[in-house]
């Protein structure tokens, strides 16, 4: 009750905003600050645009995650992984062949898993992985380049960085040091919803237990999908796309422009193929790769996610590693490959 009651409170704050910035251009239309009014419509506009996209994917995920934690077991995650730090993170990396949910889904989904025990490597690689490597972006992809080299080099770039980074934090063998107590497993007192499953109940009874789950999961995770939609929207309101593609020309400053370009858009990836489309010919290959690879990794909203599943040290990490390779991979292709 109190994480609905927390979400509500966000959701009717950013309602009451919308309202307000209807009523403000009513007000304005009979020959106020123009500017202001056009401003304000685009900021609506845009920020219920993000919000209505992502939403239903956030859903999808937090429901995933509800039927996580009624109908597996530690014991089973432990079984179906394997035991090597490389083939963990590659199994975490093509895991979402099988939860092909995006940057918004994944997050809830991954702290699930986290609390059955699943290794941080493999959450990690999964986690920055998924938003690409599923059915549904690689088709879109599909759909948007053909079996170009851009379609080959974002599901190969995008599933190298990820078991990278998931080997890099293999590492660290302590979970506490990387996770937010929420998102222990049990075993290390770090649960609170966890509900251990009882094949002796009914179906539909555990079928209600994942939904009430889902939905209180969905509830903690909207309300930070609220702030990055309206951060986001703020952003692309006030810096205009043209002004920042006009700054990024060149090898570098493109690769640049479109990586800034991608986490203020904040887009869903199953639909960013068609937007990085629009920029072929006017930008190089490896900047449009560098916005296809690292945007579903790390936008606004998963990065306000994140810091629900991660201690801020470890999102630091999560954030700046992905950019860097990111930034490093498109350079070469820049410079090296010349595609």
């Amino acid at each position: 009750m109190k994480r609905l009651l927390n979400f509500l409170g966000v959701f009717g704050v950013a309602l009451l905003a919308v309202i307000l910035i209807l009523l403000f251009q009513s007000f304005m239309a009979g020959g106020g600050n123009l500017f202001l009014v056009n401003r304000f419509t685009t900021f609506t506009t845009i920020f219920l645009g993000i919000f209505i996209e992502a939403a239903p994917f956030l859903m999808l995920g937090t429901l995933a995650s509800g039927v996580v934690e009624i109908f597996f077991n530690q014991d089973a995650i432990r079984r179906l992984l394997p035991r090597n730090a490389f083939m963990g993170a590659l199994a975490g990396g093509i895991m979402g062949f099988f939860f092909p949910v995006c940057e918004c889904g994944v997050v809830p989904l991954t702290r699930r898993l986290f609390t059955k025990g699943l290794p941080p490597a493999v959450g990690v690689a999964f986690l920055l992985a998924s938003p690409v490597i599923n059915p549904i972006v690689i088709a879109s992809t599909y759909a948007a380049f053909g079996f170009s080299p851009v379609f080959w080099l974002r599901i190969g770039l995008s599933l190298f960085i990820a078991v990278t980074v998931g080997l890099i934090f293999a590492v660290q063998m302590r979970p506490e040091r990387l996770l937010r107590p929420v998102a222990l497993a049990p075993i290390q007192g770090g649960s609170v919803d966890f509900v251990e499953p009882t094949p002796t109940q009914p179906l539909l009874s555990r079928l209600q237990q994942a939904l009430r789950i889902g939905a209180d999961e969905f509830f903690e995770m909207g309300r930070y999908l609220i702030l990055g939609s309206m951060l986001a929207a703020l952003m692309q309101t006030f810096i205009p796309q043209t002004t920042l593609l006009a700054l990024g020309q060149g090898p570098v400053l493109s690769i640049i422009a479109m990586m800034a370009l991608a986490v203020i858009l904040s887009i869903c990836s199953t639909v960013d193929a068609f937007i990085a489309l629009a920029f072929v010919g006017t930008f190089s290959t490896g900047s449009i790769l560098s916005f296809l690879v690292f945007g579903p990794m790390v936008d606004i909203k998963s990065a306000l996610m994140y810091l629900q599943v991660f201690n801020r040290k470890t999102v630091i990490y999560l954030i700046s590693l992905p950019m860097l390779m990111s930034f490093l991979m498109a350079l070469i292709l820049n410079y090296y490959v010349g595609l």
